[in-house]
């Protein structure tokens, strides 16, 4: 991982926690998650979607 160890990632992880704050990293963390799921959620919408589509295609 472009040769960063424990200690660089440690101190990286500390200076992200100095500028945002605990506070801050939890409400993006929660919101990546959120959008994780929609996305995926998305996905699954889209492909049952396409399915519906190509078995009407086929049945015309």
């Amino acid at each position: 991982m472009a040769g960063l160890g424990v200690p660089e990632l440690l101190i990286i992880l500390a200076v992200v926690l100095l500028v945002f704050g605990v506070g801050r990293i939890s409400r993006i963390g929660s919101e990546l998650g959120k959008g994780i799921s929609a996305f995926r959620e998305g996905v699954r919408e889209g492909g049952k979607e396409d399915e519906e589509d190509a078995k009407s295609d086929v049945e015309a």
